[in-house]
């Protein structure tokens, strides 16, 4: 189905979600803090990386980004204005721990200490990431994820955090797309550290779960009442045509881009074809005995993000595949398939391939160039293109629960418009518009229609 501006909310959007489904915002530290250096922090990849000429679209940094290092209060009041359950936000490894090594930094773990007793005090529940991609750049510059001692280093930061506000933070997520630190930031080169090695890809695979298993124990131990989990973005690969190629192609994307992550985390090994095709290119995941069980540790949750399927064919290069454009289907700004089915799939497969655990979708959002909606008389964006978006993959949502996946949440990515990462600021997800130059927030009319079908969801 399709929403409209004029669909009543809580019709087909919210059908098939139960009334106390868990309705969110997610963000990231990196995308809205800014205050880069104040209060200890210290230089984080994604700073090095956005200050490099050429790896930012514009020659954005994140160096002030949405300014929520000062203006959390209000933003916090954003949150309850929508009448949301929760906030996914992540913490800056280098403001908790500035260089990755030694004690908590006390001003930097003060912000966060702040920011959740004004959650708590608005009834919202935290939902605390310990890595959304901003590894310390002295860790980088000791190896980085492909080095084993960054795991390490990851399980001490993750002690540190739960010991600071486990007394009142008890949903910890590990690691937010290891996909992306593995892949994009060693392999493919557009996300920081900017490195293209194929090799240091499979380590800093292998090194991120063994520092997400590592977590989990040091988390249980400070917080044995915690929900600890993972979030994950296993692609959803389809071949681009029926030739045997395209197919194989698209059984390696799955093996590399899901498959890698789901099966040892879940099933505490990897995958025999991932084995194979690694050891046809000369590479090799850097297993050591122990790690697979410590990588398995039983978790109270899976967190899923999804925004589009990968429709591949065959390329000779390491992984095996290359994403074919979908140009004659509609799109958001990224530009990206909108392609609602593909979160269906994947919720269903998950339940059915892999132990019965509860699903949260952690990110699902949509970048449209909010310029080209029409404003009303009181200055609100009438992105109705986004409002659709959100209605249509909470229908989604709503079909894999009748086939039987138990999802029981949505963070919609994201509460505000921020930085976009390589994208830097031209591409715009937020549920609240930010003005850049000035710092005003206006929810868009997305925005309100999320508060409305939240509520309608739980009034049905």
């Amino acid at each position: 189905m399709t929403a409209t501006s004029t669909e009543p909310v809580g019709s087909e959007a919210v059908r098939g979600l139960p009334a106390d489904f868990v309705w969110g915002a997610a963000t990231a530290a990196y995308q809205i803090e800014g205050a880069v250096a104040e209060d200890g922090r210290s230089p984080s990849v994604w700073d090095t990386f956005s200050h490099t000429p050429g790896k930012v679209a514009g020659g954005d940094t994140g160096d002030v980004a949405c300014d929520h290092y000062h203006r959390m209060p209000e933003d916090v009041g954003l949150l309850s204005q929508l009448g949301l359950d929760a906030y996914r936000f992540s913490m800056a490894w280098p403001r908790v721990q500035p260089g990755g090594t030694g004690p908590v930094n006390a001003r930097g773990i003060a912000f966060y200490d702040r920011l959740v007793d004004e959650l708590l005090a608005k009834g919202i529940t935290p939902w605390a990431t310990l890595y959304h991609w901003d590894l310390p750049q002295a860790l980088e510059d000791a190896g980085g994820w492909p080095e084993r001692d960054t795991a390490y280093r990851f399980a001490e930061y993750a002690g540190l955090a739960a010991d600071a506000l486990g007394d009142r933070v008890k949903h910890w997520i590990t690691l937010n797309e290891p996909f992306c630190s593995a892949m994009l930031g060693y392999y493919f080169g557009n996300h920081a550290p900017g490195r293209r090695s194929f090799p240091d890809f499979t380590k800093a695979a292998h090194h991120l779960l063994l520092g997400h298993g590592l977590a989990v124990q040091r988390i249980r131990e400070a917080v044995p009442d915690s929900q600890a989990g993972i979030t994950l973005n296993p692609l959803v690969a389809h071949p681009a045509s029926d030739a045997p190629e395209d197919v194989e192609a698209a059984r390696r994307a799955d093996a590399i881009g899901a498959r890698i992550y789901l099966d040892p985390v879940l099933l505490g090994r990897y995958p025999a074809d991932l084995l194979t095709d690694l050891a046809k290119q000369d590479a090799q995941l850097p297993v050591q005995e122990g790690d697979l069980k410590t990588i398995a540790q039983p978790l109270d949750f899976l967190g899923v993000n999804y925004y589009f399927r990968d429709v591949v064919r065959a390329t000779d290069e390491p992984h095996g595949y290359e994403g074919v454009p979908q140009t004659h289907r509609p799109s958001t700004a990224m530009p990206w398939e909108i392609y609602p089915e593909g979160m269906t799939a994947l919720l269903t497969r998950l339940s059915r391939e892999y132990p019965a655990l509860p699903l949260y979708i952690t990110e699902n959002g949509a970048a449209f160039d909010d310029s080209r909606s029409p404003v009303d008389e009181t200055g609100r964006i009438q992105d109705t293109d986004r409002t659709a978006y959100l209605a249509d993959h909470l229908a989604a949502i709503g079909l894999a629960r009748a086939a039987g996946a138990d999802v029981r949440g949505y963070f919609c990515w994201s509460l505000m418009d921020n930085f976009e990462w390589a994208y830097g600021y031209e591409k715009r997800f937020g549920l609240v518009h930010v003005d850049y130059e000035t710092q005003v927030r206006t929810p868009k009319a997305s925005a309100l229609w999320f508060r409305d079908a939240a509520r309608a969801c739980r009034e049905q």
